[in-house]
């Protein structure tokens, strides 16, 4: 237990690991020993490593008038409340759904939202938003095989209010959403990420939610404008580029999924862009994959 300002709180498995980081003891360690020898040893390093203004505790009261303590945190720590995101996602697109922007339906059908198919989380460490635009679908020339295609928009948000993880949205286009909320031919993948650094709540305000905003009420012109122009933008040496970007271990699997998908090779930066996304598709770590996504998605930044 710990001693909060309305009497003894309980540690979530969280915090416990936050405390034990703070004085620099092995939070694994600590939770097979007996709970007085882990009393003595928190409460040695927090008085002899620690000042009083080191640590930030954020206490919760639950039900049955329990009270629990979420998160110990450093000095510096920048919160951003969940709800305050929640809040501001809600302002600018609706509840999730109705309206344009909703959980994504499956395979591009609308569906009635659970908790079995929703892309609403939360927990007591962090939150996760997915949102998409699937009935506005922008259309692609040459989107794969030289035939139009058409896209979705979608984006990320997520936050972490007691250190858990940082403040971000990620924005992409996509093809569609399957049953088990995987997301299919996601491309042009860019991200805003903010850390819970103590200037982090007025950054939120200035960098984050005007990008939200400008996406909830902008057009696709601007998305088919830098696909046009990644078209128009040849390149004279692939191999060179392709190297730059990704690493020479890559050239030449990116240039054999490019012919493999259209029958022809690369030649532009939209080339370069539905290679590596196509490539990621077959990548079985979801990491790498979102991140060889995100990567060409700087790519086709390079023609805006």
């Amino acid at each position: 237990m710990i001693e909060g300002p309305t009497g003894p709180a309980e540690p979530t498995h969280w915090s416990f690991g936050q405390i034990a980081s703070l004085v620099g003891a092995p939070a694994n360690y600590l939770r097979d020993m007996p709970a007085p020898i882990v009393a003595d040893c928190l409460n040695y390093g927090l008085r002899f490593s620690r000042d009083i203004d080191d640590v930030g505790l954020l206490f919760t009261e639950k039900e049955n008038d329990v009270v629990e303590l979420r998160a110990a945190t450093g000095p510096r720590y920048g919160r951003v409340w969940n709800c305050e995101v929640a809040d501001a996602l809600v302002e600018r697109f609706g509840d999730g759904i109705h309206g344009t922007w909703r959980v994504p339906g499956e395979f591009g059908n609308d569906v009635v939202v659970t908790k079995d198919n929703t892309t609403l989380f939360a927990s007591d460490r962090d939150m996760f938003v997915f949102l998409a635009d699937e009935h506005d679908r922008i259309e692609v020339p040459g989107r794969r095989d030289g035939q139009v295609g058409q896209m979705a928009r979608g984006f990320f948000v997520w936050n972490g209010e007691v250190g858990a993880a940082t403040l971000g949205a990620g924005f992409f286009l996509f093809d569609f959403v399957c049953c088990n909320q995987i997301v299919w031919g996601a491309r042009d993948y860019n991200e805003v990420r903010i850390r819970h650094t103590a200037g982090a709540p007025d950054r939120w305000l200035e960098e984050v939610t005007p990008v939200l905003t400008e996406y909830a009420e902008g057009s696709a012109k601007p998305v088919l404008e830098t696909i046009e122009r990644a078209k128009q933008k040849r390149l004279d040496d692939v191999d060179k580029f392709l190297t730059e970007q990704f690493g020479k271990r890559m050239v030449s699997d990116v240039k054999e999924t490019h012919m493999l998908q259209e029958q022809r090779p690369i030649e532009t930066l939209w080339d370069v862009t539905t290679a590596v996304t196509a490539y990621a598709r077959n990548v079985p770590n979801n990491d790498r994959r979102i991140e060889l996504e995100r990567e060409a998605g700087k790519v086709l930044q390079l023609a805006a």
